[in-house]
């Protein structure tokens, strides 16, 4: 063939529309939770499912419960670096890399699951959630109420002069975690989930903050038996993912992601609220006992709460700004 007219032929070929040469891209969405068999593993196991019906297979969510990707302070840096796409622990693990993330595990701020819920669905608070971790290249998907936040025990917690000279786990480093507790003389102590029923075995640890399906899930009774509810109390979970791999996806993909994420979410009402009520009663059967603090103790609580709010939010205007904020709208849907 003469070289010029191949030459022609070539580039003409290279100029027509591919009709079905080159597959899709496929992107693979790792999501990772420290618990199993809970309404957060329901929400991953949903969101997989439609996600990847609605894209046609571009994009391929994997779903790792129960720690297989690492202990939650491992995922967390996972997803800033962009190794893992999405991780849902409490948000206490996110404070290191965004502070606002902070405020809400102010005890008292909302009402019930439900009422949490209406909160986090609110235009104006998921705009403001949107904004966490900006600069550090994460992104909060879904932020949503676990459960209610207990404490187990080697020995009874009955009133406030119980936490004297005990040692007990928090869920996150925060200063609204730790500092009512050491008012009442406890020295809170953060561990990643993994490390806690080990720790509680050898008596390294002598409570620990988690929920009911967690300690039915590991048989937290078969070590400890009491079990004591946080006054005003909800385990607050975040499913934070990479921004940078959010971008990566294109509008459309991005936008199917952003949809399903919000579509499931009212499992955390229709599923975990009957499914806590079945965890509580689970921890009796198996021998453990659930209290809940006289009035007059569950307002010492609480009030030690909100002397630590102002000091927090005192370092950061934009921690008194989110605190104003989603007590504000909690106030809305009361």
């Amino acid at each position: 063939m003469n070289f010029v007219l191949r030459r022609v032929l070539l580039a003409a070929a290279a100029a027509l529309p591919m009709t079905g040469g080159a597959p899709a891209q496929q992107f693979t969405m790792k999501i990772s939770s420290p618990t199993i068999n809970d309404v957060t593993h329901e929400w991953m196991k949903a969101f997989k499912g439609t996600v990847e019906e609605r894209s046609k297979g571009r994009v391929k969510v994997e779903l790792y419960p129960a720690n297989q990707l690492g202990q939650i302070p491992a995922t967390v840096e996972g997803v800033a670096m962009g190794t893992i796409e999405l991780a849902i622990p409490a948000v206490g693990f996110f404070a290191g890399l965004e502070p606002r993330f902070m405020m809400l595990d102010t005890a008292g701020l909302f009402d019930s699951i439900e009422h949490g819920q209406k909160v986090m669905a609110d235009p104006d608070i998921r705009a403001r959630l949107a904004t966490f971790g900006e600069s550090k290249g994460v992104e909060p998907l879904l932020t949503i109420l676990n459960s209610s936040l207990m404490i187990v025990s080697q020995k009874p917690i009955r009133s406030m002069a119980d936490f004297k000279g005990m040692k007990i786990r928090t869920a996150g480093a925060t200063a609204l975690h730790n500092e009512p507790l050491k008012a009442f003389g406890a020295s809170p102590v953060s561990l990643p989930l993994g490390e806690v029923l080990p720790a509680l075995q050898n008596k390294a640890i002598d409570g620990a903050t988690a929920i009911h399906s967690v300690f039915n899930a590991f048989k937290y009774y078969d070590v400890v038996k009491y079990a004591t509810y946080s006054p005003g109390g909800f385990v607050i979970a975040s499913g934070v993912v990479n921004r940078r791999w959010m971008k990566s996806l294109g509008p459309e993909l991005e936008a199917i992601v952003r949809e399903e994420a919000r579509r499931h979410e009212h499992l955390f009402t229709t599923v975990g609220v009957p499914e806590a009520a079945k965890f509580r009663d689970a921890w009796v059967a198996n021998g453990g006992e659930n209290i809940t603090l006289p009035p007059e103790e569950a307002k010492k609580y609480l009030d030690a709460v909100a002397a630590v709010v102002p000091t927090v939010s005192a370092k950061d205007p934009k921690l008194k700004e989110d605190y104003d904020a989603f007590v504000a709208a909690a106030k809305k849907y009361r």
